[in-house]
């Protein structure tokens, strides 16, 4: 395994920027993460972006992200109320949504949506990040579905315990209406985490994984 080190001092502000198709995407493909990088930076500002919504869902997206979030003072959270699984046919909408993102905010680090994602709007958002921020760093995430669409990642970050448990409690107490799916329970995503910890031979346990298609040093 090689370790990348980010060229960020204790005093660096650290600027991420979130996107998810829909309400609960950010916390399960990269929540873990977040709370690490919270962690592990002072001067953390963060853009958290879901482009669709309903009120209801509005609301656990904006609970669930004051959750994550909570560590920070500087934060901007947007959702919008695109409908679900139509994105692709709002396309023009939805990239004036992040030309107006990129006149905004330039981050150090994108997470955002696995372009090989099987459902429509994961690729749309996936496609529309990588079209509009042209020298960043990309980090695309997954997330379980039917589709079984998981593949092959390449970069991994290591998880105590501890960030695992944070997540995946404040998923489930944040999205009550989730709670009936079958595949939204702990064993879900914990399972996932571990499996990535095996294949990244993290000392924790735990991982979560992102596809990485340009880096340099």
């Amino acid at each position: 395994m090689i370790q990348l080190s980010f060229n960020k001092t204790e005093e660096s502000e650290y600027r991420i920027l979130c996107l998810g198709s829909h309400c609960d995407d950010i916390e399960i493909g990269c929540g873990g993460t977040i709370l690490k990088l919270i962690e592990n930076y002072q001067h953390v500002v963060i853009y958290w972006v879901v482009f669709s919504s309903n009120e209801q869902r509005a609301q656990e997206a904006t609970t669930s992200a004051n959750l994550f979030l909570k560590e920070i003072p500087v934060k901007k959270i947007i959702i919008k109320n695109f409908r679900d699984g139509f994105l692709p046919f709002e396309g023009i909408k939805v990239k004036e949504c992040f030309e107006q993102l990129k006149q905004e905010f330039s981050p150090d680090i994108i997470f955002t949506h696995h372009r090989d994602d099987r459902h429509q709007d994961h690729r749309l958002i996936s496609d529309l990040t990588w079209n509009t921020f042209r020298n960043h760093l990309i980090l695309e995430y997954e997330i379980p579905k039917y589709d079984g669409d998981l593949g092959i990642p390449n970069f991994f970050v290591h998880l105590d315990e501890e960030f695992c448990r944070r997540k995946i409690q404040y998923i489930i107490e944040a999205f009550p209406t989730q709670n009936h799916k079958q595949w939204f329970t702990e064993d879900t995503f914990r399972s996932i985490l571990r499996i990535r910890g095996i294949e990244s031979n993290s000392a924790s346990k735990y991982a979560e994984a992102f596809y990485c298609r340009k880096i340099f040093f």
